[in-house]
């Protein structure tokens, strides 16, 4: 029988708390408590620095930020600094990656190449990968942002895709510690807006169609009450 998996939409979730249960998730997941999970969701305005990031590329002090109310936060993805706010759509994907038999660079360029832009291309959006700057890319202007960690081979962290995001800040930064990187919205290429609801419905469609489980939308009750194993 085909292995189940868990789809829970958060809606606009504050950084910490999400943050907390993608480790809470992890953590059971590690310990096959519950089945993978696919978290999708939007933050308020946020500043994350990942395992590499460099204070350097934020272009304002913490006096600024905190003026701004935007909370700083260092955490253990993979890649440099970016920013998370309303109209990004945020994916945390929590694999057990044996399940698939990938390893990270693999995994990643799934997230990028099958998933990403798959989703894009049903806009009328032709985009493409970077190897020596990973994310997704329209006409050299940066669309996603990837930042992933793996751990006893579970994921968490993940990616994030600007529909209707303000891009005014991303000048708060070097957008993945790269100087004079652009970035662009599905909003400002098409010149008006894509409603979320069809945008994550591609999304999960190609994420189903790479990642082959029995995906069910769940609520955040019913995934903190599973008690079986799986």
């Amino acid at each position: 029988m085909e292995r189940r998996g868990f789809i829970l939409d958060l809606g606009l979730i504050d950084y910490q708390k999400a943050w907390e249960l993608q480790h809470r998730f992890w953590a059971r997941r590690v310990n096959n408590e519950i089945p993978d999970l696919l978290l999708i969701l939007e933050h308020p305005h946020v500043i994350t620095l990942g395992r590499r990031g460099d204070r350097s590329h934020l272009l304002v002090s913490s006096e600024v930020l905190e003026v701004l109310k935007i909370p700083l936060f260092h955490v253990e993805r993979g890649g440099d600094v970016t920013y998370h706010g309303p109209g990004q759509l945020v994916v945390y994907p929590i694999l057990d990656l044996k399940d698939y038999g990938y390893r990270l660079l693999r995994y990643i360029d799934l997230l990028i190449e099958e998933v990403i832009i798959r989703t894009l291309k049903d806009f009328g959006i032709e985009a493409g990968g970077d190897s020596s700057n990973r994310g997704v890319w329209v006409r050299g202007e940066k669309i996603a942002s990837i930042g992933v960690t793996v751990k006893q081979w579970v994921s968490f962290h993940g990616f994030s895709l600007n529909y209707e995001t303000d891009l005014k800040y991303f000048e708060l930064i070097h957008p993945c510690g790269l100087e004079g990187v652009k970035m662009t919205s599905i909003k400002k290429i098409l010149g008006e807006k894509v409603s979320r609801e069809r945008l994550v419905e591609r999304m999960v469609s190609h994420f189903k169609e790479i990642f082959k489980k029995r995906w069910e939308m769940v609520t955040i009750e019913e995934i903190l009450n599973l008690r079986e194993d799986i």
